[in-house]
């Protein structure tokens, strides 16, 4: 049986709230209609403050979410949970802890590269940004590392081709993206296909 979309997202924000309590952050949910923060956090040692804005997935086979374009941080402290749900309510749902410009830059990458693949026909894939879907696969390496949220330097844990391809036309990165003018220092390797 399919959940209703309101459940899914309460699950997943709930869930989080609930690692975040665990891992030492006093979360809160904030109220529905807040743009950009589901739930506010204050670390119980540092008093250090985040913003985090969750997405869930109830698909667990291929797991993916409709981001859309994504705004950019206006402070270092925004984040994104994704969380996959369980195939069964017993099963721990799959979390990616991803700092709000890594995703930004992501979906805008992602989303270019799907509209401009080689081998597939030119105007053949033609959504706006506003409907960018990425998998799970893209943020692996964010998964579970619910430690980077104490970081103030987080490095860039997307798949190292991503690093040559946010160089590249059509690719890049979004517009007034702080990648564009101090590129990430810190990549998990080296870039290539």
């Amino acid at each position: 049986m399919a959940r209703d979309n309101k459940l899914t997202k309460s699950i997943g924000e709930h869930f989080v709230c609930s690692v975040l309590a665990q891992v030492g952050w006093a979360a809160s949910l904030t109220r529905d209609g807040i743009a950009r923060t589901d739930v506010l956090a204050i670390h119980s040692e540092t008093g250090a403050m985040i913003q985090v804005q969750v997405k869930t997935s109830s698909t667990w086979n291929r797991p993916s979410w409709h981001l859309g374009e994504i705004e950019l941080a206006k402070q270092p402290n925004e984040w994104f949970v994704l969380v996959v749900l369980g195939r069964t309510e017993t099963e721990r749902p799959r979390c990616f802890v991803v700092p709000r410009d890594h995703l930004a830059a992501a979906v805008w990458m992602g989303h270019n590269w799907w509209l401009h693949e080689p081998g597939i026909p030119k105007g053949q894939r033609n959504a706006s940004m506003d409907r960018a879907r990425l998998g799970a696969d893209m943020f692996a390496g964010y998964e579970e590392r619910w430690e980077l949220l104490e970081g103030k330097s987080v490095p860039v844990l997307l798949e190292t081709k991503w690093h040559k391809r946010m160089k590249e036309k059509p690719i890049g990165l979004p517009p007034r993206h702080p990648w564009l003018t101090q590129p990430p220092t810190s990549w998990p390797g080296p870039a290539e296909d």
